[in-house]
């Protein structure tokens, strides 16, 4: 048997798409002369889901990472969320409730291919010093406290073993390390799905056709509506539109499988398109439009987090922690706070500093963040995702305590403000609580609202054209506002559920007949040969 070729190293990093290469180029700041291996296991990286940056994944990937160029020639810049919601009496595209921005937006945001992205990031780690080995397979990682790690992995079928002082796995929903140790953990609480791929042939929100059919549907808007990130919601399902520079537009569903699920058919592709038609909107925009063929995926069972998130030794970033839910474009935030907190860690610890309590503090932080981020803002949150009246609610209150916390955080610290996560710090606590509990109460007043009959009430002829928040003297007042709103609502309609224990469904069909039109069987299990 031939004994596998070894090298050592100060540190490998385990995937070398964003999480990866972003923790890779943040090391190698702090140490110039570390010796750093990146091993992927694609030759290029393959198309992946549209994804929309946010204000703090924004901040990092422009003023962090020193990628405002990159963005702004290679994808597109974004104007917003947009929310639109139906019920039965919705009969067109206008007739949709809408929430989203009167104006364009204030911070900046894209719309990122991350493909693109990821192979422009791992090109700068390299040329900043980092080696990178693709496409390899890593196949087991060996720790030791304190000591050298060991990574098995073979390339173009030859056996190396390669030690360093740390490893970060960055492999993603692969999560290598934590499966390895036993430390990931499904979210149970949290039972979602999703489908997605690209399409072509999709109607712009913006196309003169559709101003010259909905006139006044036009004319309310003075922000461009095509590059948001666009919302279909329903009972218990949303559904995002990202247009992607070149012309595609990532289009997907993610649902509550307790709520429902895909409508039957032999072709997944099929099964998603008649979802999306359920829309009016869908209905308007995408009934000429056709996927991109290989490029359908589906993913059951989306939230997990981890019960150890760094040793002395090692350290997991981005999906390869946790995920939680694509809603609000959380991702790439959680990629900044580990990509930050991971390179401050390895790097005190090359420094000579002890890395137990480091690892400790990083796992403590991590965990925190995770629980408090899951319970603010994605509990039982698709209850009420597709009512318009608590969807408003709660975007102006998700989105202000975001802002009043978190992203004002970070720009006013700048990037040392990324080192912990927003909702693991000490003040995090109480606002954290507060949003924990809107959150609770709106999906108890959704399942109140189902029991009488009026959920989504409002779903048809309403825009409320959001005016973005700012760092100034009218954050506090509008969010204050907005929780004044809140308080009227419980009192007007709340009061109902205020000793009642709130009930959560199976796995199964939910959908009574009203929740989407035309869609009364869609828990139809996915066969097993899509999956």
């Amino acid at each position: 048997m031939i004994a596998p070729a070894s090298d050592a190293w100060d540190v490998i990093v385990i995937g070398g798409a964003l999480s990866g290469s972003a923790t890779a180029r943040l090391i190698l700041r702090r140490n110039p002369t570390a010796r750093l291996l990146i091993l992927e296991r694609h030759p290029h990286f393959k198309r992946r889901v549209g994804e929309s940056t946010v204000e703090i994944s924004a901040y990092f990937l422009g003023r962090v990472m020193g990628l405002t160029d990159h963005l702004l020639e290679h994808h597109l810049p974004k104007q917003g969320m947009r929310f639109w919601s139906m019920n039965a009496a919705t009969s067109s595209l206008a007739d949709c409730s809408e929430i989203g921005p009167g104006y364009n937006v204030r911070l900046p945001g894209y719309q990122v291919d991350r493909a693109v992205l990821d192979e422009h990031v791992l090109q700068l780690a390299q040329q900043e010093g980092a080696t990178v080995r693709r496409p390899v397979k890593v196949k087991h990682i060996r720790l030791t406290p304190g000591g050298a790690q060991t990574v098995e992995w073979e390339d173009a079928g030859m056996p190396r073993l390669s030690t360093a002082r740390w490893v970060v796995d960055a492999s993603g929903f692969a999560a290598l390390l934590g499966r390895q140790e036993g430390w990931h953990r499904p979210n149970l609480r949290h039972p979602t799905a999703a489908c997605w791929t690209r399409w072509t042939g999709v109607k712009s929100w913006d196309d003169p056709a559709l101003a010259a059919k909905f006139p006044a549907w036009s004319a309310r808007c003075r922000a461009i509506r095509s590059v948001a990130t666009n919302h279909l919601t329903g009972y218990g399902w949303w559904a995002w539109v990202i247009p992607l520079r070149g012309g595609d537009v990532s289009i997907g569903v993610t649902f509550d499988q307790r709520l429902c699920a895909l409508p039957p058919g032999p072709r997944l592709a099929d099964r998603l398109k008649t979802l999306l038609l359920t829309h009016p909107a869908g209905r308007e925009l995408f009934s000429a439009a056709n996927c991109r063929d290989h490029d359908v995926h589906y993913r059951a069972n989306l939230a997990y987090d981890s019960t150890t998130y760094a040793v002395d030794g090692a350290v997991l970033v981005g999906d390869a922690a946790a995920f939680m839910d694509p809603f609000y474009s959380p991702g790439m935030d959680w990629i900044a706070f580990g990509a930050t907190a991971a390179a401050a860690l390895i790097s005190a610890s090359l420094r000579g500093e002890p890395a137990g309590p480091l690892a400790a503090q990083y796992t403590q932080d991590f965990t925190v963040a995770y629980e408090r981020w899951f319970r603010a803002l994605y509990l039982d949150k698709y209850y009420y995702m597709g009512d318009h009246e608590l969807m408003l609610l709660a975007f102006r209150l998700d989105l202000g305590m975001y802002y009043l916390g978190a992203v004002q955080h970070v720009f006013r610290t700048g990037p040392s403000g990324l080192e912990t996560p927003g909702f693991a710090r000490r003040c995090a606590g109480g606002p954290a609580a507060l949003m924990a509990l809107y959150n609770r109460r709106l999906a108890a007043i959704a399942q109140s609202r189902r029991r009488r009959g009026v959920w989504g009430r409002r779903n048809t002829g309403r825009y409320f054209p959001f005016t973005s928040y700012e760092f100034n003297a009218r954050l506090v007042p509008r969010l204050a506002a907005a929780t004044a709103r809140w308080l009227a609502l419980e009192l007007r309609e709340g009061w109902r559920t205020w000793f009642r224990r709130p009930s959560h469904a199976t796995i199964q069909s939910q959908l009574p007949a009203s929740a989407l039109r035309g869609s009364a069987d869609l828990a139809a299990p996915l066969p097993a040969r899509s999956r």
